[in-house]
């Protein structure tokens, strides 16, 4: 029988880039050099998603309803989105910490800044391979900056709560979260394709790929 270990990862790997503590105003230079690198390649596959035009990532949706409505940038619903998103922490008992504010600030800016630049094919194969990039992307990019330990974004922390909460696998947990959003967003008019279905069902075993690869690669060269 095949065992899927990279898809039963139920933690977050302490790694050389971790901080000790997650609650503090001075954190360690490369922990939150690694969060913003993190952060800066999350929202990059956020990006490539847009950008494909073939359905964005669930939480994208939710904020594309959100422009329909006032008319906000999609970078500016994100950052509002994400705010809001932290109310749904407080009966989780998830605590904010620097990592949560960056999260909320460079997605957006990334967002912003980098989609005007990114290229949009007609082609169908190579659309749907930008999405697939996006959504490995996105899942590397949240294991980087989730490893630092500097407290999750608004949107992980939801997923990190309700796995210590469940104690399901976090793939499973963010599976199931993603295609809650893709509901809610799509009522309020966000535009869900093939993208949208292949993220809301990728990132959760991309997130856990990528802590599980990061974690077994980065112990094993510290054994050698």
């Amino acid at each position: 029988m095949l065992n899927l270990k990279f898809l039963k990862v139920k933690s977050i790997p302490v790694l050389f880039w971790s901080a000790r503590k997650n609650l503090t105003l001075k954190p360690p230079p490369l922990s939150f050099l690694f969060l913003i690198i993190g952060l800066a390649i999350f929202g990059l596959g956020e990006a490539l998603l847009i950008a494909a035009g073939y359905g964005v990532s669930p939480w994208t949706v939710f904020a594309q309803g959100l422009t329909t409505i006032t008319g906000w940038s999609i970078g500016f619903a994100t950052f509002v989105t994400s705010i809001s998103v932290l109310l749904f922490w407080i009966p989780l008992r998830q605590i904010p910490g620097i990592g949560t504010v960056s999260n909320a600030i460079v997605v957006a800016l990334v967002l912003d800044l980098i989609l005007p630049y990114l290229p949009r094919f007609e082609h169908t194969g190579l659309q749907i391979a930008q999405v697939v990039l996006g959504v490995f992307t996105t899942g590397f990019g949240g294991a980087i900056y989730l490893i630092a330990n500097l407290g999750p974004g608004p949107r992980d922390g939801l997923m990190t709560g309700l796995q210590s909460l469940t104690n399901f696998p976090i793939a499973s947990v963010r599976v199931g979260l993603e295609v809650s959003v893709v509901f809610v967003g799509w009522l309020l008019g966000g535009t869900v394709g093939l993208g949208t279905v292949l993220f809301a069902l990728g990132i959760g075993p991309s997130v856990s790929t990528s802590l599980f690869a990061l974690s077994f690669f980065f112990q094993k060269l510290g054994t050698e």
